[in-house]
């Protein structure tokens, strides 16, 4: 038999992955500065802010402790996915949501999380392991794949239930990454688009309440609703608009002090960016994101096996998805769905989550050197 034989001299600081980590810094703190202009005109400001900064502290140590762990480990712990499909069906009972009929959060008092934050990795780590068989093992191809969609309908479909349609996208865009990169035969994408194009009246009639329809149709045309549905869109475009290129600096905006745009401390984030910081910020934020992905693709490719490449690209993915439709919904070129920017808006148990997905890959990345493999009996 085969046993793995560690390397003596496996030095920490030596394999930790300075570039990956110093960007996801960099960015929370610029985060962190935004953040706190967002809120300063709020009366509970402060303590969103040190909620947030407090998120980002737990988040970095957690990151390094779950960076200690062979990312190997984590394929025994699909135990994870059940509790948090667990949360996934108690939030439909007892959970709470927002005006537009979602329930997606668990109130505990001192604090609220949302349960799919931490259904995203444990997804990913979960269907990595499938797609790893499906990838190295051809003997029980259709078997895996089999249960790897079944294991993918579960999550996504409890999420469409609680009507947080915004987070099932997260999910299906993952989904298609993985299946991507796995090189899965063709016909069974074209099979789920085709259900998905077939279920879409249904969506539409069924399962979208009036406001969510709005929605759709507002962003097709923002002056359609300028005053409920489309407000946020318009005044957020006209807040990154008036930043030019230098911005009129933090606490500053016009827009974001006088608190005209909605939510700027968490789904419209970027508008603060945009009008305080300028297009030279907004650009800084972007290359950040855009260090942080092309970092986990790189490392993904890097992988010694194949568990940590799909983790590692799942996991970017997923920030991915976030980052585009966040910005692109403060712009005004996608839909708004209330995804938060990823270590820049607000939100405790969110911040905290990323940052548990930043310790899986650095594990990944701190083993991607191919490990010596010695036979024994």
């Amino acid at each position: 038999m085969y046993v793995l034989e560690k390397s003596k001299d496996f030095n920490f600081f030596k394999k930790f992955d300075y570039l990956l980590f110093l960007a996801v810094i960099i960015l929370s703190i610029v985060g962190a500065f935004v953040v706190s202009s967002a809120v300063n005109p709020m009366n509970n400001g402060k303590r969103i802010i040190i909620v947030h900064v407090g998120a980002i502290i737990v988040g970095i140590v957690v990151s390094i402790i779950i960076s200690l762990i062979d990312y190997k480990d984590y394929r025994t712990l699909g135990i994870f996915f059940y509790i948090t499909t667990g949360l996934l069906v108690y939030v439909l009972f007892a959970g709470t949501g927002d005006q537009l009929g979602s329930r997606s959060w668990i109130d505990l008092g001192f604090i609220t999380f949302q349960p799919a934050d931490l259904a995203k990795i444990t997804y990913i780590l979960l269907a990595s392991v499938f797609l790893e068989r499906i990838y190295d093992d051809q003997k029980n191809k259709k078997a895996n794949i089999f249960k790897f969609l079944i294991y993918s309908a579960i999550p996504i479909g409890l999420i469409i239930l609680q009507k947080d349609f915004g987070t099932a996208l997260v999910f299906i865009f993952i989904f298609f990454v993985l299946v991507f990169i796995c090189g899965i035969a063709y016909k069974y994408l074209v099979i789920m688009a085709t259900a998905f194009l077939l279920s879409t009246p249904f969506v539409w009639f069924f399962l979208l309440n009036d406001n969510r329809r709005k929605r759709i149709l507002v962003f097709l045309n923002p002056e359609l609703d300028p005053l409920d549905a489309g407000y946020n869109v318009i005044r957020s475009k006209l807040a990154i608009g008036s930043g030019q290129i230098y911005g009129k600096g933090l606490y500053k905006g016009i827009q974001t002090q006088n608190q005209s745009v909605p939510v700027s401390e968490s789904d419209f984030i970027f508008s603060v960016v945009g009008e305080e910081l300028g297009f030279i910020g907004a650009i800084i934020v972007i290359v950040l994101i855009c260090i942080i992905l092309m970092r986990c693709l790189y490392i993904a490719r890097k992988s010694r096996d194949s568990y940590g490449m799909f983790v590692a690209s799942g996991i970017a993915a997923m920030w991915a998805f976030h980052s585009m439709e966040n910005i692109g919904m403060s712009v005004g070129v996608l839909p708004v769905t209330g995804i938060p920017l990823p270590f820049v808006s607000a939100g405790g148990s969110y911040m905290v989550t990323c940052y548990v997905a930043v310790g899986i890959v650095l594990s990944i990345s701190m083993r991607r050197k191919k490990e010596i493999f010695n036979s024994s009996d």
